[in-house]
């Protein structure tokens, strides 16, 4: 089957209703050798864009994952990446904001780590949690100390136009945004919940936090249906991958970033005519 990475874009200025967006797909894969081989496939052609990417340094990419608990954040990130030179990436993971963090405007802690030009940084979750969990949970706003002007009902709709702007400030300065939602169902997030009770080995991945969070999940469903509607646009496209089948979501995150960046159409310097005379000249220094 082949990925049409435009089957999982969202459209701009539309009202998304997740219901309508499938959990699971057909196969993009036959079995599990095919899989292995789609992917490796996948990961050669990614690691050699990269390496395009690092000697132009001309454009960054910033790849964001936003999901529910047990979606397969860390596993995209593990496969997908995993043939990357580590020097080209880095991978940032956002929880709970610090004491300072929340002294400054919710775009502070993430601005910091924006990847420069030449690299490609991972948001394992990002500034999209103060329009997601902030929004579920408003405890954690009145903590942010905002102005009276800060804490009302339009304080959303001014943070999708902050978070818009800055991502078309990034396109235009040659960071391309790459945004994920892996679209989880609530059953299966039951069964790797299970899952990782049964498994002494990934008991430490589960908390009693987590099924206090799946309390909520209808608000949070809501959360991300106003806040895809808000911020896919044509310079920051989201994309709604089905992430019931692991291995699925994994070969359409890896084409979805591969053709993004294959679009760049990057070329590796070309050294000027003056340069490859010295270079010729120190090619006979060590023939000798």
């Amino acid at each position: 089957m082949t990925i049409n990475i435009d089957d999982f874009r969202v459209p701009e200025d539309r009202e998304i209703d997740l219901k309508k967006w499938p959990t699971r797909v057909p196969r993009v894969y036959r079995n599990d050798d095919d899989y292995q081989s789609i992917l490796k496939d996948h990961v050669k052609r990614l690691s050699r864009e990269q390496e395009r990417l690092y000697a132009s340094g001309t454009y960054a990419i910033l790849l964001v994952l936003q999901a529910m608990d047990a979606a397969g954040k860390d596993g995209v990130i593990a496969h997908v990446m995993s043939g990357v030179n580590p020097q080209g990436c880095d991978v940032f993971s956002f929880k709970h904001p610090s004491p300072l963090e929340l002294k400054h405007d919710f775009l502070w802690r993430t601005t910091r780590d924006l990847p420069e030009r030449g690299k490609i940084g991972i948001f394992n979750r990002s500034y999209y949690e103060e329009v997601l969990i902030v929004r579920v949970h408003p405890e954690i706003l009145r903590a942010e100390a905002l102005p009276d002007s800060g804490s009302g009902k339009s304080i959303w709709q001014e943070r999708y136009q902050s978070i818009v702007g800055l991502e078309r400030h990034l396109d235009r300065n040659g960071t391309r945004i790459i945004k994920i939602f892996l679209h989880l169902s609530k059953e299966e997030q039951r069964q790797r919940f299970l899952a990782r009770i049964d498994d002494p080995d990934k008991n430490w991945k589960f908390s009693e936090a987590d099924i206090e969070e799946r309390g909520f999940w209808k608000q949070y469903t809501k959360a991300y249906e106003k806040c895809l509607s808000a911020t896919s646009t044509k310079h920051a496209p989201w994309y709604v991958v089905p992430a019931d089948d692991k291995l699925n979501a994994r070969l359409i995150v890896s084409r979805i970033l591969l053709d993004t960046i294959e679009r760049l159409k990057l070329e590796f310097p070309r050294a000027p005519a003056t340069r490859k005379k010295e270079l010729q000249k120190l090619r006979k220094q060590l023939a000798k």
